[in-house]
């Protein structure tokens, strides 16, 4: 048996699907879990950036066919990453289709690879979402962040993946979260509370492990932890306080 796929997408940028990978990994590695991040974002990859680290062999080479796995793997201060490079000549020559043997490799080694995509509907979407144990669809309390999440659960959907459910990111204490649970066919994981904090260059859950956010990103990890390793089922989650959810 091989260690849990997450794919972490979303149906536009900008709303913080790599900010959930980069903490959701963070506190799933203080856990004790052997967790790998995967920067699928062949386009326009920024694991790497947000947590200051310098590219040398990156993801891109290897679905170029110009280095191997173990090659990429990256100590990003407690957190192991695989990044992604920001140039185009590295995007033309990274085949997408050759992520599967990548993800299942890394299955073999690691307890979770949590996969952060492309936004939008396309081959770079739909390979990881296609791999997924289970997937995680970040959004904001935006419109049209909202409508775009729900065209990217259809579409994994219709590529046969479970769907874990939402989560919304920069909730405050006016987002009508019990609202947006209703407009979803599939769960609402919770919000994670807007934060304030500095996060600098490595995991709010390092930088700031008292805020309102961290916390919200380690419940997310001990109530995803036994659907990862224990073929549970995901219920109710509340990432934010209940007097928000009851408003």
């Amino acid at each position: 048996m091989g260690g849990y796929v997450c794919t972490i997408a979303g149906g536009n940028g900008g709303v913080g699907k790599t900010t959930t990978a980069i903490n959701l990994g963070a506190a799933l590695a203080d856990r004790g879990y052997e967790t790998v991040i995967v920067d699928a974002d062949l386009a326009m990859p920024n694991v790497a950036e947000l947590l200051g680290v310098d590219v040398e062999t990156c993801l891109h080479d290897v679905l170029a066919g110009s280095a191997t796995i173990s090659e990429t793997l990256t100590d990003a201060g407690g957190v192991t990453i695989i990044p992604g490079k920001s140039s185009l000549d590295a995007y033309a020559e990274a085949d997408p289709n050759k992520l599967p043997k990548v993800v299942n490799t890394l299955a073999r080694t690691h307890d979770v690879v949590l996969v952060d995509t492309a936004a939008g509907l396309s081959t770079e979407t739909t390979v990881p979402l296609e791999l997924a144990d289970g997937v995680i669809l970040v959004t904001t309390p935006d419109h049209v962040s909202l409508t775009d999440t729900g065209k990217t659960g259809t579409l994994a959907e219709m590529v046969d993946s479970p769907i874990l459910g939402a989560l919304l990111v920069r909730a405050t204490t006016e987002t009508p979260i019990a609202d947006i649970d209703a407009e979803f066919d599939f769960p609402l994981l919770g919000g994670i509370p807007e934060n304030a904090e500095a996060v600098g260059t490595e995991p709010l859950v390092t930088t700031a492990p008292d805020s309102p956010a961290a916390e919200a990103y380690r419940d997310l990890a001990d109530e995803l932890a036994p659907v990862f390793f224990d073929d549970g089922e995901v219920e109710d989650i509340d990432l934010v306080p209940r007097e928000w959810i009851d408003q």
